[in-house]
């Protein structure tokens, strides 16, 4: 057998102070008066899923209500997969333990094998270890979205579904993508045309860093050519060019300079320094020369120049205050202009990737097709088999699969069960017919058809064998005990035919100590369980322990 409930603790829940429950594996009894505390056990249960804790559930005068439970035989790889994704501590010789405390005050707390989790974690692994069915819970096999599900579980086409449903996403998003795009069209157009004309603009200019910095200098030497020319012509003419020119003076200088050191050694110094400030004055010569022949800004240019600056300006009022920052514009415009390029050629691409998308969602759909088709008259056949032991010799049972105007989420056909309880009537769909005792037949007969491919361990009845009596009752509970021999199931049950067949039988009782009622959980065995079943057949008499004794001897 796969993973069982070893163990669960309950404390300060409702009217449980403290109790222990260590139920075996296979198939789990639990009865009791009405209002005896029951459903205390489902509650427990639901809270170790994950399920919403009200804080009207904590025992009166508690702090806290406590609920922990410790699963054996926890191997199952979906379950180690579970723990890694949400950082908790893996199982450990195959033991998982669950804890969730829900405070009087402030926010609750859960564990997995002592480390604190998230609701979440809880509600994965409920997933896996635990299938609840109270009185209304089977009121879900009135969806056909479950039908469907349950046929394709009975059909291994579980994974083909979900492959399909992924497809379907991702045909949908695509149809999204292109809708997106033909809508907004005109304003792609429009904003494309903006930016080409934008990075056309600046790129004719052809800017350059530092560009207007230098325009500006040589507008201002333009400005000012004549005078600059003047200034020129006259340090030319002073210091090289005339005959009373320093150059010319200071050679004078340097040759009468050399014959006083020739006349006297002592004056070396002199003659070296009219040779250093005639060659500066050379130096300052060429110097004025070469500036002069470098100047060609004048009148003529200042209006190219101004021109530029006028291209220059109309570009900073534009796209930024610098010619930086109107490169930087640029440089974004460009890269945005190329990601709508690439979004407009997406559209022509768009239409044969939904094709393809199409084609392969379809695909998926025709093999789930085929394989529910090819699987929907064995498990109708299968069902038909088990309401027979339920005691509908007669019923007929079958799946319908109605094609789809359009594929939906989970393929392009649901499923329908169509259900006759009563010979010579024809079937109908089974939301329309089938009564609550009915349903509850309909859906045992389900679970013992899915037996094999239903790999939830631990399967939790909640008087779901409710407006059955007689010989009914007595086939619900063969068809519970054929359920207990793969995994662990437990059942709330007020019937004694039920409980009969059950491996284990614990009787749920309230007792009053202190003026304080509690809940009380312990196992019938023996003669008390021969008196509970007594009790549940009508009272204490003969006839009834007879029948009590009955029951548990056809077990």
């Amino acid at each position: 057998m796969s993973a069982t409930l070893a163990s669960l603790r309950i404390r300060n829940l409702a009217l449980v102070e403290d109790l222990t429950w260590e139920p075996s594996p296979g198939f789990i009894a639990i009865t009791g008066e009405t209002g005896a505390g029951k459903s205390v056990i489902l509650g427990a249960l639901t809270l170790l899923l994950g399920d919403r804790a009200d804080k009207g559930v904590i025992r009166t005068g508690a702090d806290a209500a406590t609920v922990e439970a410790v699963f054996e035989n926890a191997t199952d790889p979906r379950l180690a997969t579970a723990l890694e994704d949400h950082g908790a501590e893996p199982v450990e010789e195959g033991r998982l333990i669950v804890k969730r405390t829900v405070p009087a005050e402030g926010a609750g707390k859960q564990f997995v094998n002592g480390s604190p989790c998230t609701l979440a974690l809880l509600r994965a692994l409920g997933d896996l270890l635990v299938d609840l069915h109270g009185p209304h819970d089977h009121q879900s096999l009135f969806s056909r979205d479950q039908q469907t599900r349950l046929l394709d579980s009975f059909a291994g086409s579980t994974a083909l579904r979900e492959e399909f449903t992924l497809a379907r996403r991702q045909l949908l998003k695509l149809r999204e993508e292109k809708d997106a795009i033909l809508q907004g069209e005109q304003a792609l157009a429009r904003e494309i045309d903006l930016l080409s004309h934008q990075v056309a603009e600046i790129d004719q200019a052809q800017l350059a860093p530092g560009e207007e910095e230098t325009l500006l200098s040589r507008q201002k030497a333009a400005a000012n050519s004549q005078r600059i020319g003047e200034i020129c012509t006259q340090l030319e003419a002073g210091v090289n060019e005339s005959d009373d020119s320093l150059t010319s003076r200071l050679g004078e200088l340097s040759r009468l300079a050399r014959e006083l050191s020739r006349l006297d050694p002592g004056s070396e110094e002199i003659a070296r320094s009219c040779d250093e400030v005639f060659t500066a004055a050379d130096s300052l010569a060429r110097a004025i020369a070469t500036y002069s022949a470098s100047l060609e800004d004048g009148p003529a240019n200042l209006d190219e120049i101004e021109s530029r600056l006028d291209v220059l300006q109309t570009l900073k009022r534009k796209y930024g205050h610098t010619v930086e920052a109107v490169l930087d514009f640029a440089a974004q415009a460009a890269a945005r202009l190329e990601e709508l390029t690439g979004r407009a050629e997406r559209r022509d691409t768009l239409d044969a990737d939904i094709a393809a998308a199409e084609r392969a969602m379809l695909d998926l759909g025709h093999k789930l097709t085929t394989k529910r088709t090819a699987s929907a008259k064995k498990l109708g056949d299968k069902v038909k088999t088990g309401l027979k032991d339920l005691g509908f010799a007669k019923a007929e049972f079958s799946i319908a699969l109605e094609k789809l105007a359009d594929p939906g989420p989970h393929g392009c056909e649901q499923a329908e069960f169509q259900f006759s309880p009563n010979p010579g009537e024809p079937a109908r769909p089974l939301r329309a017919i089938a009564s609550s005792g009915e349903i509850s037949r309909v859906m045992l007969a389900l679970k013992g058809a899915l037996a094999d491919q239903d790999d939830v361990p631990v399967l939790v009845f909640d008087e779901i064998d409710a407006n059955v009596g007689g010989e009914i009752a007595a086939k619900v509970g063969l068809k519970m005990k054929e359920l207990g021999a793969a995994r662990q199931v437990l059942c709330i049950t007020h019937l004694p035919q039920v409980a009969a067949r059950a491996a284990e039988h614990f009787i749920v009782t309230k007792e009053v100590e202190s003026g304080r009622t509690r809940t009380l959980l312990d196992q019938a065995t023996g003669a008390k369980r021969e008196q509970e079943l007594a009790r549940m057949l009508g009272g204490q008499s003969d006839s009834a322990r007879a029948h009590a004794k009955a029951l548990l001897a056809g077990k």
